[in-house]
């Protein structure tokens, strides 16, 4: 107090000093001043928000004594309400930036603005390359913030731009001299490109991960305090989630084009490769009928197991090409369209050629109705079909194939309402979940199928009572081109034969049919409980099982059950 005996007392902010005088001003003409809000010095150059309240007394009516004012330290009162407000308004921004690089400016912009600094910058570390980078920054001067952007450094020369081992050890840092210390991170200015006078840090922690670190960088007005690491440290806490969630969400896009494109290529491959099987099938088939119009003066006992063997495996790629091409079917390649124009455009000329080599003939129609056959994109036609009466005659047609197997095949029959589909894709669903089912169940094995009126529908249910399949396969069944056996036990038999092997494609076919049609198809299924494991082998007969007593073992132990619900055929007009 004796330093300011007969002086004024220098607590009035310059920016002040105008307002102040108008203030004693305002208090000498109403006399009373019950609240006002300003600021106020203290002795060690803080600055302090206050509410002061003034009266002016008088010893007599005439003339004024003297005033009286008091002043109220609100500093700590107001930075509570600011921070409260502040981290209100953070919160609910923080769901409206859903990208990284967005909120982490968002954050940064924030941070200057509650502390009064010229910058501020999230850094990030990325564990996979071993990086710090800047994905967050705020600065006054956009030319620096966009340049510190572009940064990436190895992560060993982290403690050349955050605040050393106090920071990675998860503690706030503050330095309100940069000059004051050993090293005043001359690196991080050359590579961020702005020069560091103060700088607040806090660690960004996710659980007891640190991810990186929030900075707050040169005080504009006084220096960093207690209050201001509490504030970064709040933010920090807030964001942190964010912030992961918005990294993950990043990962996620990115995985999601990497499979987008991954699954561009592949239809590309399975729709090249259906196209490119449609020739040389086509010419294997007929090579094959001249070779054996050719051998046919020898013994047939000579070739004819050989060729059968042959033709028998070319069916298999056929059906593979069918099965990929009705996957496909709405992304084929127009050779149909190209080969019509070369037949059309240079008919003549061909017939010229044929004729000089084989004489005249026909040649041009059999070519072209060769290539309708091959490449011309089939009409398919939804029509009304009772599915009791078609599954009946699908089941005796296929019991031919399988008449070799021992097998009991019970059936329940019943009428109900039409299904409205094409009766090729009817076809190849029902016989491909008969092939399925036979295939496997081992020998004095059995299966059901039943077709039975559902609410205002129809349902076809396909059992068997064979080996099933794991619940980790289960997920997968209708992936397409993924088959329930270990890739060392795959061999590919005669269809129909018990664990025949297969492309695993029919499944995937079935279920685009089912999206494309508007029916439905679902399985339930339990592995035998004797072979729980993939790799575990039935030894294809029930007789041969050692842990099957009898057949009513086997029946128990596991089996597959397929439905197909088909919704009433539209009446007539629709």
């Amino acid at each position: 107090m004796k330093d300011l005996e007969g002086k004024r007392i220098p607590y009035v902010p310059p920016e002040l000093q105008e307002e102040t005088t108008e203030s004693i001003k305002k208090l000498f003409e109403e006399k009373i001043i019950l609240r006002h809000e300003t600021r106020r010095l203290t002795k060690d150059g803080r600055t302090l928000d206050v509410v002061m309240r003034g009266v002016v007394f008088s010893e007599n009516e005439d003339e004024p004594a003297g005033e009286l004012v008091m002043l109220r330290d609100v500093t700590e009162q107001k930075r509570i309400a600011r921070n409260n407000e502040a981290m209100l308004r953070i919160s609910t921004a923080l769901p409206q930036y859903p990208d990284l690089e967005e909120l982490l400016d968002y954050i940064s912009s924030e941070v200057i603005r509650l502390l009064s600094t010229e910058g501020a910058v999230v850094v990030l570390l990325d564990e996979q390359r071993q990086e710090i980078f800047f994905p967050g920054v705020a600065y006054d001067d956009t030319i620096t913030q966009r340049r510190v952007k572009e940064v990436r450094l190895p992560i060993e020369q982290m403690d050349q731009v955050v605040a050393g081992k106090g920071a990675r050890l998860g503690e706030p840092v503050i330095v309100n001299d940069t000059s004051t210390v050993d090293r005043s991170y001359p690196i991080r200015d050359e590579k961020l490109g702005y020069e560091t006078k103060s700088f607040l840090q806090v660690p960004l922690k996710s659980g007891d991960r640190i991810i990186g670190f929030l900075t707050a960088i040169n005080k504009k007005e006084g220096i960093f305090q207690q209050s201001d690491v509490e504030l970064l440290n709040t933010i920090a806490g807030t964001v942190v989630l964010s912030i992961e969630n918005a990294r993950f969400a990043a990962e996620l896009k990115q995985a999601y084009r990497e499979v987008s494109s991954l699954n561009r290529a592949k239809d590309k491959v399975i729709n090249h490769l259906s196209h490119e099987l449609k020739t040389p099938i086509s010419v294997l088939y007929g090579s094959f009928r001249i070779l054996a119009k050719r051998l046919a003066q020898l013994p047939e006992e000579s070739w004819k197991p050989t060729l059968e063997r042959a033709q028998r495996n070319l069916r298999r790629i056929l059906e593979i090409q069918h099965q990929t091409d009705d996957i496909m079917r709405e992304r084929q390649y127009k050779t149909y369209d190209l080969l019509s124009l070369i037949l059309d455009e240079c008919a003549d000329e061909l017939e010229v050629l044929i004729a000089e080599e084989v004489g005249e003939g026909p040649v041009i129609g059999r070519i072209r109705d060769r290539v309708e056959e091959i490449f011309a994109p089939k009409e398919i036609i939804p029509e009304k079909i009772k599915l009791d009466a078609y599954v009946k005659e699908r089941l005796e047609h296929l019991k031919s194939s399988f008449s070799h197997r021992q097998m009991e095949i019970r059936s329940r029959l019943k009428p109900t309402p039409p299904a409205y589909l094409p009766r090729e894709v009817l076809q190849k669903v029902i016989d491909g979940l008969i092939r399925n089912a036979v295939e496997n169940t081992p020998d004095q094995g059995k299966m059901e199928i039943w077709v039975q009126k559902k609410g205002i529908g129809s349902e076809i249910t396909v059992r068997d009572y064979g080996v099933g399949i794991t619940e980790e396969h289960q997920s997968r069944i209708f992936e397409g081109f993924f088959t329930t056996r270990e890739t060392i036990d795959y061999s590919t038999k005669r269809p129909f034969d018990f664990m025949a092997g297969g492309r695993g494609a029919d499944l995937l076919r079935m279920k685009i049919f089912s999206e494309r049609y508007d029916f439905r198809i679902d399985m339930r299924s339990s592995r035998c409980g004797f072979i729980p494991q993939t790799s575990d082998i039935c030894p294809g007969r029930i007789s041969e099982c050692k842990f099957c007593r009898s057949e009513e073992d086997c029946y128990q132990s596991g089996g597959t059950t397929f439905s197909l619900y088909f919704p009433p055929a539209p009446e007539a007009g629709y």
